[in-house]
């Protein structure tokens, strides 16, 4: 009989941790577990049982959400040897663009730069450029300390792989004045009033006052916009997705491909442009 206990999720957290997994990615998963046993309500757990929360997710989520919370059980199941208990992902068409109300175009992004200029956030300012400009992910901003600032380029350590990062010359010369000014002399450029690295949370609090001075939806306003911006930005001038991959640090070309999907405005403009349409039907 199959039986989800608290020492058996802490067991499977360990096992995370020894496969090195991300934090936010063992969080995730222990996450999308406690949220089935909640469910679950002591229930025998079985593969009826399962299927059910598996309808239950897809009424209640979108696609990408339940597949995400399937993979977490299927990881966990075969942690467990729990084999039969295993679920199919759903099957979603890839989309060939993305939605225009959640994309962070230049525009919006140059409006941000200046709402965060206007407050005097200049550490909010030089941070949105930082990440911005080299793709980096918010979680990797630690690694753009004072010594990689002297290097021009960041030595990047995530998930398991190791890259390079370059930084723009101009980005070098504003972060060594805004070091110079702010007395910083080591470890991270950016940094807490207590002189730790900042985080996910402290950036997306100190993005999100900006919106409204800027006009930009709260949707679109999240440091891993900035990242996708810069894949766009990149893919247009260069056409050249696999270097991107290497750049952004990702494993598969597929994943970068999302990053590079134009909106569903720029589609519909490349399609009218077609000259497709006949205005009149008159020989």
């Amino acid at each position: 009989m199959y039986k989800i206990t608290t020492a058996l999720i802490d067991s499977y957290r360990s096992y995370l941790i020894d496969e090195e997994k991300a934090q936010a990615t063992i969080s995730k998963y222990v996450r999308d577990i406690q949220a089935f046993v909640g469910w679950l309500q002591n229930r025998d757990l079985d593969k009826a049982i399962v299927l059910a929360y598996k309808a239950h997710l897809i009424e209640s989520y979108a696609p990408a959400s339940v597949n995400a919370a399937i993979s977490s059980l299927n990881s966990f199941f075969t942690f467990c040897e729990w084999y039969g208990l295993r679920m199919k992902n759903l099957k979603i068409q890839r989309m060939i663009f993305v939605a225009q109300e959640k994309e962070l175009t230049k525009p919006e992004y140059d409006r941000l730069l200046r709402a965060a200029a206007g407050r005097k956030d200049r550490r909010l300012f030089y941070l949105m450029q930082t990440i911005c400009s080299t793709g980096i992910r918010v979680s990797e901003l630690r690694f753009i300390t004072v010594e990689a600032l002297t290097r021009g380029r960041a030595e990047i350590r995530c998930k398991g792989k190791c890259r390079t990062v370059f930084m723009p010359a101009a980005l070098c010369k504003l972060l060594k004045q805004y070091l110079k000014d702010t007395k910083i002399k080591n470890g991270p450029v950016f940094q807490t009033k207590s002189g730790k690295p900042m985080d996910r949370s402290n950036i997306w609090t100190e993005m999100k006052k900006l919106c409204k001075v800027a006009g930009v939806s709260e949707k679109k306003v999240f440091p891993h916009n900035l990242r996708h911006l810069f894949a766009r930005t990149y893919y247009t001038q260069q056409k050249d997705v696999v270097r991107l991959a290497d750049i952004l640090g990702h494993s598969s070309v597929n994943t970068t491909r999302i990053y590079t999907m134009e909106s569903g405005e720029v589609h519909r403009r490349q399609i009218e442009r077609m000259g497709l349409i006949q205005i009149s039907c008159t020989p």
